[in-house]
């Protein structure tokens, strides 16, 4: 598990570092000055040309230093400095050591005009995750003509004009075609308001102190493969299907059978020893035939109708396919009532709920929704920013007692702790019709597996993502559909037990 930090962390976390290994500040700027250096040397060579803008903090010390490597390595580089104030300590160092290894300086004030820039590749550091203003005056126009002109971009640690862990709504900030960024993800990398500046984020190791890392929490978590091994369970060559759970599924409705088979699909393959079809009448023979390892009882002839007999099962999931009706909220209200155990609720399920506020009372303590951003604000209304959905996720999964699974590129998990873990697989193929329904009865299989509810939401999710990461690679995003991310499944769990692929 990826520890994201707030600002002042990474702060104490560079300061510790430089009291305990020990280094000094400009030895650790150097060490982020070589990282970057290596990652450019790796992907360009010396017969591309860098233009880079250095802000007067410790970010444009970065800057100026990786300016000096590229230099000893024979590249041409051009160095901008822009600000008339006087630079930080670790500034004006690296100011001093530029200049003995170059004449291509160059000062940037209101009065200058900004440089043409041709083919250079433009390096941005301005500000890093010191900024906490919005750019104004010769930066903000700075930043604003080198989008305008559509220029290949590398940020040092952050976009510059972009806040690490606030919205930065309304700033103007670089679109970085690369981030560079040091020893861990930053809040704002995974919140998608900011994917369009962010583009591509790096994160190079500096060798901050492990020690800082390991004793230091943080609220803000993402989840990584090396994690999910250890909540993983193997199975066991002693065991039978009654091991592994008796799922059920309430989905489907005249039209909308496709969002059933979906979900009775992916459970199965999630592993789970048994699975039932809750279906209305015109789903048994399809249910049947598209899902022959499940079984399948009918409730109402198109639309699902008060369903009984939950005593059996480990774990409940409800709402792909199963269509808006008036008569669903009572659906819901007898389930919650008499299933006390955690519910895996999506798709329509989310849309009786958020008509139908007084069910809120009614779910299952440690119970499981799995909103996409449009059905979460029908839910709970509507936030100024991701960050704010954010907390908002946060507030209502402890005020309701529940999971939050709220979808995105980097799937969000809220838990009622008041701790947040985002996802690190998936794709954009995976915006495609179903995808939500695979998730959903992936979750809903686990559950029955006997994972808890926080480990069914970052276990699905990680499936989920990682399955449809191996489906655009082998068949590309574009052409990737739901029923794509199911087939996959084994190979995931191939990869999480770490076994080998070759025969």
């Amino acid at each position: 598990m990826a520890k994201l930090f707030s600002v002042a962390q990474i702060k104490e976390w560079d300061n510790y570092t430089i009291q305990h290994d020990p280094v000094s500040s400009i030895n650790l700027m150097e060490r982020a000055a070589y990282a970057c250096t290596d990652w450019i040397k790796e992907y360009y060579d010396s017969s591309k040309a860098f233009i880079i803008f250095c802000g007067r903090g410790n970010n444009g010390g970065d800057g100026l230093a990786i300016a000096r490597l590229l230099l000893e390595s024979q590249y041409r580089v051009l160095v901008y400095v822009v600000g008339e104030k006087s630079g930080s300590r670790d500034f004006e160092k690296n100011l001093d050591r530029l200049n003995s290894v170059s004449n291509a300086i160059y000062f940037l004030n209101e009065e200058k005009p900004f440089p043409a820039i041709g083919k250079e590749i433009v390096i941005d550091a301005l500000f890093g995750t010191g900024l906490h203003k919005k750019p104004e005056g010769i930066f903000s126009d700075l930043i604003a003509h080198i989008n305008k002109n559509k220029l290949f971009t590398i940020s040092i640690d952050l976009p510059s004009g972009l806040f690490a862990d606030a919205s930065s709504a309304g700033n103007e900030i670089i679109h970085a075609d690369y981030t560079l960024s040091f020893q861990s993800w930053k809040l704002a990398f995974v919140m998608p308001e900011n994917a369009k500046y962010v583009g591509h984020p790096v994160i190079l190791d500096i060798n901050l102190s492990p020690d800082y890392y390991n004793k230091e929490s943080s609220q803000f978590e993402m989840t990584d493969v090396r994690f999910i091994r250890e909540i993983y369970k193997r199975r066991k060559p002693n065991s039978n299907k009654g091991n592994y759970g008796y799922a059920c599924l309430l989905a489907g409705s005249y039209g909308m059978m496709g969002a059933a088979v979906l979900s009775a699909r992916s459970c199965l393959r999630s592993g789970v020893g048994k699975l039932t079809c809750y279906n209305p009448e015109i789903g048994y023979n399809i249910i049947q035939t598209a899902v022959p390892e499940a079984m399948c009882k009918t409730f109402g002839i198109k639309v699902l109708e008060k369903t009984s007999g939950y005593s059996d099962f480990e774990a409940i999931g409800i709402g792909p396919g199963i269509g808006d009706s008036d008569s669903h909220k009572d659906l819901l209200k007898d389930l919650f009532e008499n299933y006390q155990q955690p519910i895996v609720i999506d798709a329509d399920a989310l849309n009786v709920l958020s008509k139908n506020k007084f069910l809120y009372d009614f779910i299952p303590s440690k119970s499981i929704i799995t909103p996409h951003p449009k059905e979460f604000e029908r839910l709970f209304g509507k936030s100024d920013s991701d960050f704010d959905r954010v907390q908002l996720a946060l507030t209502k999964s402890k005020e309701l007692d529940i999971y939050i699974v709220l979808k995105g590129h980097h799937t969000f998990i809220a838990t009622p702790e008041g701790k947040g873990y985002f996802n690190n697989t998936g794709n954009a193929g995976m915006a495609t019709a179903g995808a939500g329904d695979v998730l959903t009865g992936i979750i809903t299989g686990l559950l029955a597996q006997k994972y808890s509810s926080l480990e069914a939401c970052q276990l699905g999710v990680f499936l989920h993502g990682l399955a449809g990461d191996f489906a655009a690679t082998a068949i590309s995003e574009e052409a990737l559909i739901a029923g794509d991310i199911i087939d996959y499944m084994g190979k995931c769990f191939k990869e999480i037990a770490n076994i080998s692929l070759k025969h």
